[in-house]
């Protein structure tokens, strides 16, 4: 997109723009003058003012924008102080972004005469997905009518320009350019990533990279100049405004600065390089402008001055502000949900007819979309040509359109990152993983953005979600389409992880995850989909009503053991979930009246006090997974039942699980050998009572 700087900028914004470069400044200055007490890791935008302070002054309250770490002049050109950011710098309980938790200049905000930012991490070029899910959202909610703008809502995603060599900073591209979302990709380009030079790193800048997205338009200038800059983003933001399309943005930039606090300009760069770069300061560029222009240099000086006071006076007032109080240091991992209690029909009298849990997964979803417009669903071949590859979205395809029921790429990361954006406007995005083996791509994005963004934004943006992953082994489905990945899923703090194992859960389980306003992982066992695996007939059940809502964290006894049995301690428990419950139930036939059976149903949360409680009333326990066992979540939550039972044990608490294998073998007789089954938990069942 070539466009010109002719448009010459009033004196009002030139002032405006010279006086917030000056608190740019200063800001940096009083941070190096105090290193001992700015001790937390920070960057500052000297070198990138012109063009941050040119995209604030195009933003208005009902856009969206992610800066990233170094768009401090951004943050203050959008209208934050610096006493504002300072809490955040020195990590302190007012903190409006964080309340202490996040470094400095990763913001998070909802205030309703701002633009909207949502949570904002560290980790390079991981912005460029929710963001773009933040675009997705609002064309999405445009199109249905399900909110009116003032005017057309703008988003930004700011980048350093070697974070455009990340992945997923591609898949973000392909996606807005593919669905023309409306969205200006901002990359600001300083020439070094950390001590990596641009040579070292790339190709090409992010200018000649994007000419490969058809549909993506490109803007290039240079961003140390504010006149130039302010023009070229003014246009950007008119055509993106009005067009609805999305556009890259390649700012020239110098780093006046150190990359970060910690990573500072001498360890890597020579005298040459910092001459060269300080020598194109946007704020000496500006005041030249200015004086040029006719401006008063005593009043250019007077700004200088009086910038250098406000900042110093915050700084006193920030370091002078509280700590967090320890006592807050567990709040907002979640955002409590109103779907504490099991409520609705769970086996209504009318019908007795049973149906799989794939069928109860697709009425759920069915139900669901009927009533809540801001539902929708995405994923690989989840659209209406195939309904999935285990047909578990037939239907819905047809029954509610493209626009709300879609195929993507294969692009696990965006698939599950966009939920990010797409939550933060009001929107529920019901993704889907095609089989867990591939959920690898995407788990940068659970763990760097989704689990993370509740608690480091104070609880402004958890992040509502339901992500399906097909799982676990049968038939010869081989090593990358039979993996088990609860273990891995389990240990990412901030999600929820539901694991049905018959229809009528499952039903009730993702009626509580819509409801439930955080990420939630549904599990999802495709031996027992269609209750194809021998064994597995009772996981069909008669469908609950479209009332019914089964809340997480609740687990349930699949089978009592008989009281004279549990009373001459002659019983014992199996602690398990998904086709575990039905290994367990084969097994238990040879047993009879000393298994009782309990079926965890959700993994986080874990209904402990539940199983301890049966553990204590049999003394003899075996957690069963179907993963390999060793470091597995069975062997970690067998750890904490010997600890708290520990008093009330006749054995040790046992575990069984698959073979210690990287894979899955597709070949029968070795797929038999490496997972668990009845016999194998029968055997160490007579084991356990022999104590």
């Amino acid at each position: 997109m070539e466009l010109n700087t002719e448009n010459l900028v009033s004196k009002d914004i030139l002032l405006q723009a010279f006086h917030h470069m000056m608190l740019a400044k200063a800001t940096a200055d009083i941070y190096e003058e105090n290193r001992n007490i700015t001790k937390y890791v920070h960057s500052t935008s000297r070198g990138h003012e012109a063009v941050q302070l040119a995209t604030a002054y195009q933003l208005k309250k009902e856009d969206w924008v992610s800066p990233y770490y170094r768009d401090e002049a951004m943050l203050l050109g959008m209208g934050f102080t610096p006493y504002q950011l300072m809490l955040q710098l020195l990590a302190k309980a007012e903190d409006p972004f964080s309340g202490g938790r996040s470094y400095y200049s990763h913001p998070s905000s909802l205030d309703e005469n701002f633009p909207k930012i949502i949570h904002q991490s560290s980790a390079t070029g991981m912005q460029a997905i929710p963001t773009t899910g933040v675009a997705q959202g609002l064309k999405y909610i445009q199109e249905f009518n399900l909110k009116q703008f003032d005017e057309n809502p703008v988003v930004v995603c700011s980048l350093g320009d070697n974070s455009v060599t990340e992945g997923e900073v591609s898949e973000a591209f392909q996606f807005a350019a593919l669905h023309q979302l409306p969205i200006i990709y901002l990359v600001q380009d300083n020439e070094w990533g950390i001590s990596v030079t641009k040579e070292e790193a790339r190709t090409s800048d992010v200018y000649d990279f994007a000419a490969g997205f058809v549909g993506l338009e490109r803007m290039k200038f240079n961003g140390t100049d504010f006149v130039e800059s302010f023009t070229h983003m003014k246009r950007a933001f008119d055509f993106v405004r009005e067009e609805q399309k999305p556009l890259l943005v390649c700012a020239s930039t110098v780093l006046i600065g150190h990359h970060t606090s910690g990573v500072r300009r001498e360890f890597y760069r020579d005298e040459a390089d910092l001459a060269k770069h300080n020598a194109k300061d946007p704020g000496i560029i500006l005041k030249n402008y200015l004086l040029y222009e006719g401006f008063d240099e005593t009043q250019l000086e007077e700004i200088t001055k009086e910038t250098r006071k406000i900042v110093e006076k915050d700084f006193e007032k920030a370091i002078a502000a509280e700590e967090p109080d320890v006592n807050s240091v567990e709040d907002f991992v979640f955002v409590p949900t109103p779907i504490l209690e099991e409520t609705g029909t769970r086996v209504p009298t009318d019908t007795k007819e049973k149906i799989v849990m794939v069928d109860a997964a697709i009425h759920a979803i069915q139900e669901i979309m009927y009533k809540h417009p801001e539902a929708l669903l995405y994923g690989q071949d989840v659209g209406e040509r195939i309904g999935g590859v285990f047909r578990e979205t037939v239907t819905l395809g047809k029954k509610f359109g493209n626009k709300r029921v879609f195929n993507t790429a294969i692009q696990e990361a965006y698939i599950i990152g966009s939920t990010v954006g797409m939550s933060a406007v009001g929107l529920k995005p019901i993704v889907e993983v095609q089989f867990a083996d591939y959920i690898y791509p995407g788990i940068n994005q659970l763990i760097t953005e989704i689990s993370k963004s509740s608690y480091l934004s104070c609880g402004k943006f958890p992040v509502s979600n339901i992500i399906r992953v097909p799982t676990g082994a049968y038939g010869g489905g081989g090593p990358y389409h039979s993996g088990s990945v609860e273990s891995i899923l389990a240990n990412i703090k901030g999600i929820k992880i539901a694991y049905p194992s018959n229809a009528a859960d499952f039903k009730g389980l993702l009626k509580a995850a819509y409801y439930d306003p955080n990420p939630v992982i549904m599990l999802e066992h495709k031996g027992l989909y269609w209750s194809k695996v021998p064994g597995t007939e009772d996981a069909k059940t008669i469908e609950p009503a479209e009332d019914y809502i089964l809340p997480f964290g609740k687990a349930n006894t699949i089978l009592e053991a008989n009281k004279t049995e549990i009373d001459a301690g002659r019983s014992m428990v199996i602690i398990t979930y998904g086709m575990g419950v039905y290994w367990s139930k084969a097994a238990a036939k040879n047993h009879q009246g000393k298994v009782e059976i309990i079926d965890l149903r959700t993994l986080i949360p874990l209904d402990e006090s539940f199983v301890f409680e049966s553990v204590k009333k049999h003394g003899k326990c075996l957690v069963l997974t179907e993963e390999p066992l060793q470091n597995s979540f069975a062997e970690a939550f067998a750890s904490r039942i010997s600890k708290e039972c520990f008093r009330f044990l006749d054995a040790p608490v046992e575990t069984l699980g698959s073979v210690n294998l990287p894979a899955v073998p597709i070949n029968l007789i070795l797929e038999k050998e490496m997972l668990p089954n009845a016999e194998k938990v029968s055997v160490k069942i007579s084991e356990i009572l022999a104590y």
